[in-house]
């Protein structure tokens, strides 16, 4: 166990923004001041690291951000810290600053440089946050319930207006790589459609799936698209408009609306739940390790483990969406 007296631990947000950044900061703070460690906030992500860009941090730095989307410490994507050079001048700073353990909370590319710094010797703990869990080892992540909520808000508002209107909406959430946030959505707002990277289409297909809804007496279709879809949502719009299936056609982005907003109490919770399980494990001298949930529990995952596997797509969801969808 190390002595808590004079440890001194950075804390970072990297890669794209998740609600509940914040309630983990202040966990990550609050639990090391209660074990007399001192904290140096990292600005910028990795870009920070490298520049040194740190501030101290205590408990009234952290008041009043709990509630708040996005990151207090900003985030950045460093093509100088993917560079060994750049690596070494961020070990460089840390080692000036008296750093002795890191703490990274952001998805898979901020873990797999989580890990870099792991294998040179750094002392570190990643925690997940990304909205389109994506990451290896826990069965979500930070920020991904409140982005479901914002989808599912801003969809049953859209359903009012197709309903009134006779129309087939198709709604475009993030995921390029992953169509978790798509599949969730569709469940949770009864989309007659949806389209995600892992499972291609073909716009015929589409087209004669929005065609039956029509013949079956509904007075609207909701279709929610993964961004990384192998259909483009507007030029799917534009052929089943051209195939007069029986709706009339809109097209919504809902873009980066899904990174902002208050985080919901569930990612509040879970932030504060990994933020502190992330200090227990540094000034436990564990490193090389990212905190997760499994189950009720949080656990913890090499970071090895996570940033040579890939989570598996969510079939067995996308078949649910689909049979709820008759």
């Amino acid at each position: 166990m190390t002595s808590t007296k004079d440890f001194t631990l950075g804390v970072l947000t990297s890669g794209g923004d998740a609600p509940g950044m914040n309630a983990a900061i202040r966990a990550v703070v609050r639990t090391a001041m209660s074990n007399n460690a001192r904290v140096l906030g990292i600005a910028n992500g990795y870009e920070g690291l490298v520049n040194g860009e740190f501030r101290e941090l205590g408990p009234r730095d952290v008041g009043g951000i709990l509630q708040r989307g996005g990151t207090v410490l900003q985030t950045r994507r460093s093509q100088r810290f993917r560079e060994p050079k750049g690596q070494r001048e961020a070990i460089r700073r840390m080692n000036e600053a008296g750093m002795d353990g890191l703490i990274v909370i952001g998805g898979d590319g901020s873990l797999r440089g989580a890990h870099a710094l792991a294998t040179q010797g750094i002392k570190v703990i990643g925690i997940p946050a990304s909205i389109d869990n994506d990451i290896w080892g826990s069965d979500i992540a930070i920020g991904v319930d409140t982005a479901l909520n914002t989808i599912m808000e801003a969809v049953d508002k859209l359903r009012d207006t197709a309903s009134s209107h006779g129309r087939a909406f198709l709604i475009e959430t993030m995921g390029r790589n992953s169509g978790y946030l798509a599949v969730m959505a569709g469940i949770v707002c009864g989309a007659e459609i949806v389209l995600m990277p892992e499972v291609p289409s073909t716009v015929e297909e589409v087209a004669q799936s929005v065609e039956d809804a029509y013949r079956r007496g509904k007075t609207h279709a909701i279709i929610i698209v993964a961004e990384g879809a192998n259909i483009h949502t507007t030029e799917l719009a534009r052929f089943i408009d051209e195939m007069d299936v029986g709706f009339d056609t809109r097209v919504t982005i809902l873009g980066h609306i899904q990174r902002g907003g208050r985080p919901t109490a569930f990612d509040r919770l879970l932030a504060a739940r990994m933020g502190t399980k992330a200090v227990d494990l540094l000034l436990a001298d564990q490193t090389d390790v990212m905190v997760g949930l499994k189950g009720m529990g949080i656990v913890e995952i090499s970071l090895e483990e996570v940033t040579t596997h890939e989570r598996p797509a969510a079939l067995i969801y996308y078949e649910m969406a689909k049979m709820l969808a008759r």
